[in-house]
């Protein structure tokens, strides 16, 4: 249904009926509104490659440990 034949068929009704649509419109908006906020995006797998980089000595004993290792 295009945005004109709505308006057509809006614009033919009583003033009361329109003031329900109106209401009924808001609610619907509201509830979509409502929906969106409580979707809750799970993050998916490797969304944060390449934001940090590993050294090459990662594997490698700490100086500061060297006593404790010996």
């Amino acid at each position: 249904m295009s945005d004109l034949n709505l308006y057509i068929k809006l614009s033919m009704l009583p003033e009361s009926l329109k003031t329900e649509i109106s209401d009924y419109m808001d609610y619907l908006m509201s509830q979509k509104m409502k929906n969106k906020i409580n979707q809750k995006k799970s993050p998916k797998a490797g969304f944060l490659k390449g934001t940090f980089v590993m050294s090459q000595d990662f594997d490698e004993p700490l100086e500061d440990f060297r006593e404790y290792m010996e």
